[in-house]
């Protein structure tokens, strides 16, 4: 008889209380005895939800007071040598030092989850010596058993991909790491074993990348210690996000249960099932619900799937689960009060996705009578919306096809261009600026709300605004800032701000989503095609030039990250939705170019998050992501300067097709990770314009002036000085006022010293 399974459930409930009790504890406000408490009650409703539902295997372990591999790290006593940690449990203080950094020491370094927009804190190992602090997973599953009566799944990071995701060591280090740490791997799981825990699910999502021969005999060591030590313990080796690499060396480990993804990963996945079969002595954890989309499955087309995969895996050895954890998605559409019918009936969040599963289990079990007409309700909302007129403009799609055969250049190269904007701006060197956003303080948010309820008029709300602008303006003059920025106050989100005002977007009331920490984001939804309407940043771009002979630059957010911040719809392909964002933002962009703004920031954060993971599948991807860029920023004069950010993420392996994008300016976030990404630029030539972030702005503390200025003296080793812009590695929305002018100010103090260091200062 098939289960249901879910791989894991979002942390922050329905309201963020999550985030609310962790910031009232950060701001000390929650004591930590109250924090734990507020956290254990939202942590049990989530498994009660999971129970009430009639979810077979439900996950515990997967909750986090900021990050699950921070939590593996902790676990096992991992903590960077500058936190002076002298063993034991890692108190929550030091828990959050690492995540957010400290008065005396730097935060670790943060980057994507895979190709998602959830990111991890990265393990440093250098100097460490793991040991098993507290079990975590077993506290996670007596919890669940005394509490609420649940035999709950414990979910583990397995011991290749947490290797896989930290740094700190040298990669000939690997199996002397991996001796370190197997044996406590083994203690958790023999500890699980003696508590009665049936199934255990080890995350090993790292499977889905082409593994070296050593790494493949690693993975087989890991697995026969593990099968050798615990042989009553049934473990679900679970893999997500694609299709397995080496399908027939993973399918021979001595595991009882392989979970594949079979929506992201459904073709590969399938293809392996078919040519080489499935082990009888083996469940198959059937990923068929989309763990990252928001968007309703067909039950209908669910069943046929499950009916195919039938015919190469017994029924009985099927668990029907979420193609990954629930992380990545909303809690529930039942919040949703102000969606259109047709599009909320579309839509499925976590809860619902948990229904899902359910349902197609009943079904899978012959239980069809049961669930007839929640079957065909399904069907009927899931058509509707397909076949909906929302979602078609002819003179949209006439105009995308009509960019299949265009390159998109600017009209002289870079060189040219850069001797033009030099005699137009008579810059320094290494320009100051900051990357767009300043502090979104209480005030600016509470303008917002009272804006936002009709309580202040559209003329009261901007004349709000202009008083921000004209603060930051002022602050920015005094503080010595080369180029300028109008502050951003008028935004909510850099994604949301614009898709309120395009066509073919929706918005959710409480669609949150974690993406780090405590910072939550409520991704839009493309349903439709993407339509320019009016413009959309130029009145306060233009009012912020009026107040200051210094260059303010117009900041917009590139199509690439609009798309990967958004849930996109998926009746088209992700390129069509890239261009049409383009198209729409070359209409802005051109706009403020008329108003007489003459440098224009386009940001792309996070186009190397959608980087495939599978390396066949990346070149084609880049192609039009730097093509959408073009389309976006191709039409401007060559005095005007285009700019563009990005960060939280590796960029070595994609150098030469940001090179590629022909942006004047790009600032890149590295503060976190400032000695690897230098070396790919000792390896990688780069011409163009570029700022290594100097700063991390993720963190509280304010950096002085000889860290900022080993960072601008690192970087000068390896990039041309002409070249070279100083700037802060992120936005400054979420800092603090206090904070945000002292770091700036010791950041252009650590300018000057380079300048008057420099030989081209005459």
């Amino acid at each position: 008889m098939m289960k249901s399974s879910n791989l894991g459930y979002p942390r922050i409930g329905a309201d963020r209380e999550w985030k609310k009790a962790l910031e009232a504890f950060w701001a000390g406000k929650l004591q930590e005895e109250e924090l734990r408490s507020q956290l254990q009650e939202l942590r049990l409703n989530h498994l009660k939800k999971q129970q009430e539902k009639g979810i077979d295997y439900i996950p515990v372990n997967d909750f986090s007071y900021y990050d699950h591999i921070l939590d593996t790290a902790a676990m096992f006593g991992i903590v960077p040598k500058r936190f002076s940690y002298d063993g034991g449990v890692v108190p929550l203080s030091l828990y959050y030092g690492i995540a957010r950094g400290t008065k005396d020491a730097t935060a670790s370094e943060m980057t994507k989850w895979f190709n998602t927009n959830y990111h991890y804190i990265v393990p440093e190992l250098d100097g460490a010596v793991p040991v098993l602090t507290e079990n975590k997973p077993l506290i996670a599953y007596r919890e669940a058993k005394e509490k609420l009566g649940i035999e709950g799944k414990p979910v583990i990071v397995g011991p290749l991909t947490f290797l896989k995701l930290s740094k700190g060591y040298s990669r000939t280090e690997t199996d002397a790491w991996l001796n370190r740490l197997l044996p406590l791997y083994v203690q958790i799981l023999q500890e699980l074993a003696s508590e009665g825990v049936q199934w255990v699910q080890i995350d090993e999502p790292i499977l889905t990348s082409k593994l070296s021969v050593e790494d493949l005999n690693r993975l087989k060591t890991i697995y026969e210690t593990f099968a050798s030590a615990v042989p009553t313990l049934n473990i679900m080796l679970q893999t997500y996000f694609e299709s397995v690499e080496q399908y027939k060396e993973i399918t021979q480990l001595p595991v009882q249960g392989l979970g594949l993804d079979f929506v992201h990963g459904l073709s590969g996945n399938l293809a392996s099932l078919q040519s080489l079969g499935f082990p009888e002595n083996k469940v198959l954890g059937a990923g068929v619900i989309d763990g990252r989309g928001i968007w309703k499955a067909s039950l209908r087309a669910k069943q046929e799937l499950l009916k195919k995969l039938t015919s190469y895996v017994k029924p009985e050895q099927i668990i029907i689960q979420s193609s990954c954890s629930l992380l990545h998605v909303p809690v529930t559409v039942s919040y949703e009060t102000k969606l259109g019918s047709e599009l909320k009936d579309a839509l499925a969040f976590a809860d619902e996705k948990l229904d899902e599963i359910v349902l197609l289990t009943k079904v899978a079990r012959g239980d069809v009578a049961d669930v007839t007409a929640e079957l065909e309700e399904n069907e009927r909302a899931y058509q509707t919306f397909q076949l909906s007129d929302k979602r078609k403009r002819e003179d949209i799609q006439q105009a995308i096809a009509s960019f299949a055969d265009q390159k998109f250049e600017r009209h002289l190269p870079f060189a040219e261009r850069h001797q033009a904007q030099q005699k137009k701006w008579q810059l320094p060197i290494f320009p100051t600026t900051t990357i767009g956003s300043f502090p979104q303080t209480a005030e600016v948010r509470k303008a917002r709300q009272l804006w936002r309820k009709n309580e202040w008029s559209n003329e009261q709300y901007a004349e709000f605004i202009r008083k921000e602008i004209d603060i930051w303006i002022k602050l920015q003059e005094e503080i010595g800032l080369d180029v300028l920025v109008h502050g951003e106050f008028e935004r909510t989100d850099m994604v949301e701000f614009f898709g309120e005002k395009l066509e073919g977007f929706a918005f959710t009331q409480n669609g949150w989503v974690q993406s780090y920490g405590s910072r939550c984001v409520k991704p839009p939804i493309i349903y439709g095609d993407v339509a320019f309407l009016k413009e959309m940043t130029v009145e306060e771009t233009k009012y912020a030039q009026s107040l200051t002979e210094r260059p303010v630059k117009g900041m917009l957010t590139g199509p690439i990250t609009i798309m990967n911040w958004s849930f996109v719809r998926e009746d088209i392909p992700r390129e069509q939705i890239a261009y049409q964002l383009a198209y729409a933002l070359r209409q802005e962009v051109e706009a403020l170019e008329s108003a007489g703004i003459g440098m224009i920031q386009v940001d792309e954060p996070a186009v190397r998050e959608g980087l495939p993971l599978k390396a066949e599948d990346q070149a084609e991807y880049l192609a039009w992501a730097v093509k959408a860029f073009r389309l976006a920023t191709c039409t401007v004069q060559d005095t005007t300067q285009i700019h563009t950010h990005m960060c939280y993420c590796e960029f070595h392996d994609m150098i030469h097709s940001i090179d590629a994008m022909d942006a004047d300016v790009i600032s890149i976030e590295t503060s976190r990770s400032h000695g690897e990404l230098i070396h790919s630029f000792e390896v990688n030539t780069y011409t163009k314009g570029i700022g290594l972030g100097v700063y991390d702005i993720h963190s509280p503390r304010v950096p002085d002036v000889a860290e900022m200025t080993a960072m601008i003296e690192r970087a000068l080793q390896v990039l041309d000085p002409k070249l070279f812009w100083i700037n802060p590695d992120c936005g400054l929305k979420t800092r603090g006022q206090k904070e945000t002018v002292a770091s700036l100010r010791n950041m252009v103090e650590a300018t000057q010293l380079a300048r008057s260091n420099s030989a081209l200062n005459v």
